[in-house]
This record gives C-alpha cells, sequence and structure tokens, in this order.
C-alpha cells in the first residue's frame, strides 16, 4: 500500500476482524446483490456419509441464477462459475493479485498490459486455453448483442464506448492485440491504477472457450446449451447437475492445470438460514457459501458460536444495503434527501443486526480504504424531512410503490422500518413483496418509485455500473453529468492518492444530490466444521483462489 491512510484501513479492518463481498462480489462483480432465503422446510437432495472426506456440502440461502460465464446479475451466480471458469488473476486478499490463466500480466507505462498464458493450462476438452480466449471473451463481452454484466469491465480498453460497447463500426477490440497463442496485450483508452486493470479485466472477468462460444451466434448466447448446461471448462471443477433451486452439484476437474483438487465432488444445497443453522448443527454441511449467498440469520450467529465443532469468523463487508429511489419519477433532489431525513437508519444496526453492522453515509464501508471521514450520514429527522416535502409541493395524496425483495429477514424488517417511518410523516407507502428475481427486474423496468436492495462491490472504488448514465446496474435512473465526470476521473487517476479525493468528492455529491439512500452494512460470517482446510477468506470474493487445495480431515 502506497499510502498512510490506505494502510491503517487494511490494518484496521484485519485486525478488527478474524468481506466479503458480493459479491456478490461477488466481487465480485458489480451487480445487485441477491440475499434471498432459499427453499422452505427441511433439507433435500444428497446427503454426506459420515466420515466421507470427498465430497463437500455447502449450505446457501439463494440459488445460481446464471452459469453463463458474460453474464451473471447477482452473488451467487458468479460464485458457482467461479469453480469452473478461470479468470486471469486470483485475489486471495483485498488488492492483492496472484496467477491464474495469467501467469504474468504487467504494465510498463500503466496502460499497456502484457499477459502471458500459462503454458500448462487446458480447457477440459484437452484444447489448450489461449491468448484468442482471451481476445474472444473481450470482444464477445463488448460485442452490443452479447448479453453481459460485464460492461464496466470492457469499457476500460480502448475501441469501446462508455457503455463498456464496440466502437461504432468496429467488428474488434482496437485495445486487444494476440501476438503469440499465449501472449496478448491490453491497451486501455487512458492510463490506469494497475490495481483498477488487475480486479476489473484479471479478476472480474472470467475467460470462456472460443471454440465453443464462438460457434454460437452472439445473441443467442444467453440461452444456448452452452450457457445454461456448460460442458467444458478450464477451472477446478467442472459442471454434473443443477436441480433447479435445491442444489448444484460439481464434480473435480482432474487434469487442473494448478493441480487435482484434493476434493471430488461438492454440493451448493439452497436452503433458507433457519434450515441452514440446523443443518449445520446436525452436521450435514460442511460450510457456508458466506458473501451475500450463504446467509446465516444474525439472531442466530450466537448459536453457531457456541456449536461444538463450528468456527465462526465475523468480518467487515465492502457491501451495503441501500434504499433505491427512482430518480426519474423523483427529480428533485430535495424530495429524495428529505425521504433520507426521515428514515432512523441506525435502529436496524442496533436492532435487527445486534451490532453487527455500521450505517453507511455512501457506497463506501469502513472495510473500503475509499471510505471518507468528512462524508457522514444525513441525520435522521423526521420534522425536518416533513418540511422539505412541503416546500417542494410533494403530493402526499399518491402512495410511494415501495418494493422490498424477501428472503433477507433484516432486510424485510427493515422495510417494515422504513414504511413505519414514512407513515409517520404523512407519506403513504404500498409496500410490494417480491422474490428476489422478479424485485430485480422490476427495478430494472423502473417501475417503482422506492425499493430496498444490495449491492455488491468490488475492492476498487469504481461504482459505475450503478450510478452511472446508462450503466447495467444502474437501477436509480441517475444520469448526472456530474456524476459521470467524477467517475471518468476517478478512473483515470493512476494511484490511490489521485484518486481518493475524487471518490470523496463523488460520495459526498451523491449525498448532497440524494441519489439513494446508503442504508447499512452488515457483517459477513464464515461459518464451517473445525475440520475444513480451507473455507471461506476475510475477503470473502477471493476465496476459491485455492479451492483445489482444500481437505477434509476430521480427527479421529
Amino acid at each position: 500500500m502506497s499510502n498512510w491512510k490506505k494502510n491503517v484501513k487494511f490494518g484496521a479492518t484485519i485486525f478488527a476482524s478474524t468481506l466479503v463481498l458480493a459479491a456478490c462480489g461477488d466481487s465480485a462483480v458489480p451487480g445487485p446483490e441477491d440475499t434471498a432465503s432459499g427453499t422452505e422446510g427441511e433439507s433435500s437432495g444428497p446427503q454426506v456419509e459420515e466420515g466421507d472426506t470427498s465430497t463437500l456440502m455447502v449450505g446457501m440461502t439463494n440459488a445460481p441464477d446464471s452459469f453463463n460465464p458474460f453474464y451473471a446479475p447477482g452473488v451467487a451466480g458468479k460464485w458457482v462459475q467461479r469453480f469452473m471458469y478461470d479468470s486471469l488473476l486470483v485475489m486471495p486478499e483485498a488488492d492483492q493479485w496472484d496467477s491464474a490463466l495469467a501467469s504474468s500480466f504487467e504494465t510498463e507505462d500503466n496502460q499497456t498490459f502484457t499477459i502471458e498464458i500459462d503454458p500448462e493450462a487446458n480447457w477440459t476438452d484437452g484444447e489448450p486455453v489461449t491468448a484468442d480466449d482471451v481476445a474472444f471473451t473481450l470482444n464477445a463481452i463488448a460485442d452490443p448483442e452479447v448479453e453481459t454484466t460485464l460492461g464496466t469491465s470492457s469499457t476500460l480498453i480502448e475501441g469501446t464506448d462508455d457503455a463498456g460497447k464496440l466502437a461504432e463500426g468496429a467488428d474488434s477490440l482496437s485495445g486487444v492485440e494476440v501476438t503469440g497463442d499465449k501472449s496478448l496485450t491490453i491497451t486501455t483508452k487512458q492510463p490506469v491504477d494497475p490495481a483498477l486493470m488487475k480486479e476489473f479485466i484479471g479478476f472480474n472477468v472470467l475467460i470462456a472457450p472460443e471454440h465453443v462460444f464462438g460457434e454460437i451466434e452472439p445473441s443467442e448466447i444467453s440461452n444456448s446449451e452452452a450457457a445454461t448446461q456448460p460442458s467444458v471448462f478450464s477451472g477446478p471443477y467442472t459442471f454434473a447437475e443443477y436441480d433447479n433451486g435445491n442444489y448444484i452439484h460439481l464434480e473435480a476437474n482432474p487434469d487442473y492445470y494448478r493441480g487435482a483438487p484434493k476434493i471430488n465432488t461438492i454440493y451448493g444445497k439452497v436452503m433458507n438460514g433457519t434450515t441452514l443453522v440446523t443443518e449445520l448443527q446436525a452436521g450435514n454441511l460442511h460450510m457456508t457459501a458466506g458473501g451475500g449467498i450463504g446467509m446465516i440469520p444474525t439472531q442466530d450467529v450466537s448459536i453457531l458460536e457456541e456449536t461444538e465443532g463450528i468456527v465462526v469468523q465475523e468480518n467487515p463487508s465492502f457491501n451495503g444495503q441501500y434504499m433505491i429511489i427512482n430518480n426519474e419519477r423523483f427529480p428533485d433532489p430535495e424530495v429524495r434527501k428529505a425521504l433520507i431525513h426521515a428514515i432512523d437508519r441506525q435502529l436496524p444496526v442496533d436492532n435487527l443486526l445486534e451490532g453487527r453492522g455500521e450505517v453507511l453515509a455512501s457506497m463506501y464501508s469502513s472495510a473500503s480504504p475509499y471510505q471518507s471521514d468528512a462524508v457522514e450520514p444525513l441525520e435522521y429527522d423526521p420534522e425536518l424531512a416533513k418540511q422539505m416535502l412541503e416546500d417542494a409541493g410533494f403530493d402526499f395524496s399518491q402512495p410511494l410503490k415501495f418494493g422490498v425483495p424477501t428472503g433477507n429477514a433484516v432486510r424485510e424488517q427493515n422495510g417494515n422500518l422504513i414504511q413505519q417511518a414514512l407513515t409517520e410523516i404523512g407519506v403513504q407507502v404500498d409496500q410490494q413483496n417480491y422474490d428476489f428475481p422478479t424485485w430485480l427486474q422490476t427495478a430494472q423496468d423502473m417501475d417503482y418509485d422506492i425499493g430496498l436492495m444490495g449491492f455488491g462491490h468490488t475492492v476498487d472504488p469504481n461504482v459505475s455500473s450503478y450510478i452511472q448514465t446508462g450503466a447495467s446496474s444502474n437501477n436509480t435512473g441517475t444520469a448526472d453529468p456530474v456524476i459521470d465526470d467524477l467517475l471518468e476521473q476517478g478512473i483515470a487517476g493512476t494511484s490511490f492518492e489521485e484518486r481518493f479525493p475524487i471518490y470523496e468528492e463523488l460520495s459526498q455529491y451523491m449525498q448532497d444530490q440524494g441519489v439513494l439512500a446508503p442504508l447499512y452494512s452488515d457483517s459477513q460470517f464464515s461459518v464451517q466444521v473445525d475440520y475444513l482446510n480451507g473455507g471461506t477468506n476475510e475477503y470473502w470474493a477471493g476465496s476459491l483462489h485455492d479451492v483445489h487445495e482444500w481437505t477434509l480431515e476430521p480427527q479421529e
């Protein structure tokens, strides 16, 4: 770390806990964080036999939404994809990278990056992983006909427009040049922070096999068998089956170039949070998926902390929960800020999270070195909120359509608190509950007034996917040239020292405009049996970097 403040913030994060996306984040690819609770009732499907060290049972509270390496709107889909498809780099700790498909990823000028592909890397059908696969993947992401959630990554590359798509009239990216079977260069539009490039291109982009996806019409990729029932992989595990909404079954890739996995079979079993707890206690699960996809109800964490043989670690998160506001329906920032002033954001942290979280002032939590102490949350002041609405000529007779996704118990309960708070200042609220996929589509269609959404954030502070005009996950309808300009300045910075004041200004401007309401960032919990060597890291999104080395070693 090149800056004292940056060192202190990361050091404090590590010292204070034993991150997690997800994200979704995923990291984590930027995108809405699905924290649905999965299926009801008891766990069903495959069971592990006592003493079996070849099968890993993982608890998930929401199902994967995609096996398509170009498209993962939720963190669960991206997490599962990482078992099957490798990225150029892995990220075992925040802001630290190791080699995966790329044996080297270097730059001398922060603009042209030279990449060498591991000579031993092969697809599971025996074909080598080549520089052409990388070039194909990046060009596919930039193809306007390909459905993708990776536009924020491709927008860095020379030859794309502001949405990360090919420049008009171009049929390939001018910034991607294959120089050999296992070598290529990627040139960005301008010099960038190498950390940005390594995370958004090196880590976030999963490389797809050209000889499989290249045979499919770009517009048909998302519905193709290769995307829905994949069969060719570069990662440590292969797709075996998916019982929709119940479990995902993966099998080891014995020819994995980084070493054959020591655990042969992995099941990700989908269940609600309460069942997840009982299944861990009963010994039917080895770990939770963590992040936004293996959620232990906060009130049940202490139960597992006291369960013999279970190890629980509480970690800070880069992710956040937000009340999104439809900026198209409410163009007046004073109205948007009034809605924020009406909400007691400390209440859910203290009561619903039992103190295991923090109130957010911006899109950066305390886990991020880009959180600014100068930006504080708007104060809770219902009288001020009501007066601001009256001054703005707000129509109190028109109910607000309030979208709340089901599954995350804390988020649902906070929805009730928000409805009550707004009602107390005279705002009528029509709360509508949705399963997460339906809510995500509703938000993307802008068919709401206010709503609750979890965002999975990256370590890098680039939040373009949520607030840049026209971005893939811009569900607030934000179209602000000041925000767009600050985002461009942030990307153009080549060091933490250059970029921090830009994102600090962005955070303050977003608050001044009331673009959305940052609510809270809840702690993430790593929960696993004490005989699993491996599992979830403090930096959740990078936890699978060494999954091929994990072992189960029960004590005799």
